[in-house]
């Protein structure tokens, strides 16, 4: 099943507007039992939280892990600030619309040192700046996310956006158009419907973090509350999930990948293995400040380059304190090198 990463956060957005009303704090936890919640149904991108559990790495920890799985109706910051997880796998801008509505969470650690979106085109293209007046397929959350980045990186107009509906058929008959997709998954895709279609050529994909796209990916968030009353609690579990994505990444996933698909059966090896691939190939977790400081680095310049772009978009108020978007403390000096 295609899935892209704004079809979930534009879920993820919507329960950013939840308000802190719904916060409830929740007291278990100091006992080491918790419940992490995915951002999607369980696929190779949640591969070293999986990794962890299947090796002990929790339990090793002293710590009683269950992952849920994310999905279309899952609204995982309401759930989180409403008691039913203690940690949720978040995003950055999402992070963001929360402290501006006064939401009382916190990010711990990101999984991935860059954002996996980006933009898929025929091969034909040769550069993020080569689609300049030409039409791009995203989704309607991307106007809230991405696309005011994109217009002012290279100048695009707003009426080279046209409506993408997660189908990518149009995209591969027209040679023209480019679309949204997630790094992972829309390439993957796209071959497979290319050979079933007999078409000729193939595809290219332009990840945006490689034109300076700041935020990070897949985070770690938790409440303000859990990390105040439970901080070791929460230390012992960005810890071990982070040694759980070295161990994903560089040694036999087999473990892991078997609990994936137990969780979710429609998830085919081939398809893990290609986001596996591609998320080892292109150092998603030990890239840039993670390759000196270790995975799950955050760093205070790169939160305040995201929130710089979003207050200059109009996506963000200039009084929000994106400074309570997270804390370094569980991963300044973690020290878990990919090697």
């Amino acid at each position: 099943m295609l899935r892209s990463g704004l079809s979930r956060r534009s879920l993820l957005a919507a329960s950013a507007a939840t308000g802190a009303a719904a916060f409830a704090p929740r007291a278990q936890a100091a006992d080491g039992k918790l419940t992490f919640l995915t951002s999607w149904f369980a696929q190779a991108e949640h591969g070293g939280f999986y990794q962890a559990q299947a090796l002990g790495l929790y339990k090793k920890a002293g710590l009683d892990v269950t992952i849920k799985m994310g999905g279309p109706q899952v609204n995982g910051m309401q759930l989180l600030t409403g008691g039913d997880a203690d940690l949720v796998m978040g995003y950055d801008i999402q992070m963001l619309k929360s402290i501006e509505n006064n939401l009382p969470v916190v990010t711990v650690g990101a999984s991935f040192q860059f954002d996996l979106q980006g933009i898929m085109t025929h091969d034909n293209v040769n550069s993020l700046a080569e689609l300049k007046g030409k039409k791009i397929l995203i989704a309607n959350s991307s106007y809230q996310t991405f696309w005011p980045w994109l217009k002012n990186r290279f100048g695009y107009s707003q009426d080279q956006a046209g409506p993408y509906t997660f189908n990518l058929q149009p995209f591969l008959i027209d040679k023209e158009l480019s679309v949204q997709g997630y790094a992972s998954s829309e390439p993957f895709e796209a071959a497979a419907m290319m050979k079933t279609m007999n078409l000729p050529g193939g595809v290219k994909f332009f990840l945006m973090a490689d034109d300076g796209y700041p935020p990070y990916g897949s985070t770690i968030i938790t409440t303000t509350p859990m990390v105040q009353k439970n901080s070791d609690v929460v230390a012992a579990f960005v810890k071990a999930s982070m040694e759980g994505w070295r161990s994903y990444l560089t040694e036999d996933a087999t473990a892991a990948n078997t609990l994936i698909k137990t969780d979710n059966p429609k998830m085919t090896d081939d398809r893990i293995e290609f986001a596996r691939t591609w998320l080892r190939e292109h150092h998603a977790c030990n890239r840039g400040d993670a390759a000196t400081m270790g995975v799950g680095i955050m760093t205070d310049a790169r939160w305040k380059a995201t929130r710089d772009f979003l207050v200059a978009g109009g996506l963000l108020k200039e009084t929000t304190d994106y400074k309570k978007a997270f804390t370094l403390k569980y991963v300044d000096k973690l020290g878990v090198m990919m090697g």
